[in-house]
């Protein structure tokens, strides 16, 4: 019994030590510039033992602080769950893509091909990725990880603008794909539901979410559609809230939760 209640109080104990939490600068050879990046790593290490690794990405607008303000629980999280959390600084409006007007916006190249790699070297890593975000983050997420399925396992989505051609004037989208009228093909190569198109059963297991009072329920409630008609398992949820930190510094939790799971699985 004291053996068992010793263990249930240092369990409950770690449960509230922060993570070690730096601020990084990775820099990008494909946009020739320094990229700040929070990273978050447990405390509580074990000699040899390799992490998992969760990307999160912040919304239009925030930066690579900017997860931490809405969600201050993750340094105990990142304890809790034994898992290594990078916050890439997106820039306020990249949307995480590769802009085909715009040379200076390489957001895609940076976070596959250079942030990725850095990370595993830099840190004890097992390779096991997912990769998740609100909003723009969001977007991010699943064009990234749909994008590139070889270097994500799992992704997840927050209220994320997961079709942006309803929204053409928002955002400064159109200084990344240009005027929607005269070039209708960036637009539809580069928005999350027709990119999906390319998916297969298995490919990702995918996590979604979005509140009954956003402004993005809708194009949510479509990509659950062609998922489905395309046979692909996913988890998707929506519940009360509406496009605010309150609600995807809440959901955050849920998506954690599931990349733990499939990590351990």
């Amino acid at each position: 019994m004291k053996k068992f209640c010793l263990s249930f109080i240092l369990g409950l104990f770690s449960f509230f030590i922060y993570a070690k939490t730096d601020t990084i600068s990775v820099y990008s050879k494909s946009m020739n510039k320094p990229i700040k990046v929070v990273v978050i790593q447990p405390d509580n290490l074990i000699k040899g033992k390799k992490l998992p690794v969760v990307y999160l990405l912040h919304g239009h607008g925030g930066n690579h602080r900017a997860w931490l303000q809405s969600a201050p629980q993750l340094e105990a999280k990142a304890n809790q769950m034994n898992m290594l959390l990078v916050m890439p600084d997106g820039s306020r409006n990249s949307w995480y893509m590769n802009s085909p007007i715009n040379p200076a916006v390489q957001y895609e190249t940076f976070m596959v091909k250079e942030l990725v790699p850095y990370i595993d070297s830099a840190y004890s890593t097992n390779f096991k990725r997912a990769i998740t975000g609100l909003s723009m983050g969001g977007h991010g997420a699943f064009y990234l990880s749909f994008r590139n399925k070889g270097v994500f396992g799992a992704a997840g989505s927050i209220c994320g603008g997961v079709d942006i051609r309803p929204f053409p004037k928002n955002w400064e989208l159109s200084q990344l794909l240009g005027d929607i009228a005269e070039q209708p093909s960036n637009w539809d190569a580069n928005t999350v539901i027709n990119i999906a198109e390319n998916l297969q059963p298995g490919d990702l297991q995918l996590i979604f979410d979005c509140g009954y009072g956003d402004f993005f329920l809708k194009v949510n409630r479509d990509l659950h559609q062609k998922l489905l008609q395309k046979k692909i398992p996913h988890d998707y949820t929506e519940r009360p809230g509406a496009h605010n930190s309150a609600y995807w510094g809440s959901s955050i939790d849920g998506h954690l939760l599931y990349f733990s799971k499939f990590f351990n699985q």
